[in-house]
């Protein structure tokens, strides 16, 4: 067999070769991962969903996805509103999806509010914030940790960091932008859900998809 001569074509006919076979292979690999990747997904949000409204048993009987209007980075919000009912079909209130910009990346906080708006817990479902630093956000907020937000309400309490007099919540220490970026998360979830009431009771045209 006649030895192929070495040549740019024969150079970049191997690499784009190279390129095809690691592209398949990683497609095939992000097929075969792509299933239980989402199925972790699930179960931790169903987990969340549970622990921020109490911890009991309950059922999801409604999901509603809200798109507010453009911020001022020209980016739509999106909120993805969980309705909760225990086993006996009593109203437990919502569980709230909430994504906002932290130090290292996006913060996406799931917050629990019953029907009259007291936060009733939160979990961080994704977080790029630094180990040992904004990290903490997971247990600072709860019920036993020093910024504790439990059973407070957006629309009667300041929830915002105490640092320059913005609000009455002690922040992370160390961590004043992961504080309030998660601040905000919970604040943004609670206004997108009030909205989306206050456009049902008036008719308002509502930006909410139904799944």
């Amino acid at each position: 067999m006649k030895k192929l001569e070495s040549s740019l074509t024969n150079m970049v006919l191997v690499l784009v070769a190279s390129a095809l076979i690691m592209g398949g292979i990683l497609a095939l690999v992000n097929h075969i991962t792509e299933g239980p990747i989402n199925e972790q997904k699930e179960k931790s949000l169903a987990d969340g969903i549970k622990q921020v409204m109490g911890g009991g048993e309950l059922t999801v009987t409604e999901n509603d996805t809200i798109v507010t209007d453009v911020d001022k980075d020209g980016k739509d919000d999106t909120f993805v509103v969980h309705h909760a009912s225990d086993m006996k079909g009593q109203e437990l209130g919502t569980a709230v999806e909430s994504t906002t910009q932290g130090f290292g990346g996006d913060l996406k906080v799931l917050t629990g509010f019953d029907p009259n708006g007291n936060i009733l817990g939160y979990t961080i479902l994704e977080t790029t914030e630094t180990p040992g630093l904004g990290a903490k956000a997971d247990l600072w907020f709860q019920a036993e940790g020093k910024g504790s937000i439990i059973g407070k309400n957006p629309q009667k309490d300041k929830l915002a960091v105490t640092k320059g007099g913005e609000g009455e919540i002690d922040a992370i220490t160390a961590s004043t932008i992961t504080s309030r970026a998660f601040l905000k998360a919970v604040n943004q979830a609670y206004s997108a859900l009030t909205e989306k009431d206050t456009d049902a009771k008036t008719g308002a045209t509502q930006r909410v998809k139904q799944q």
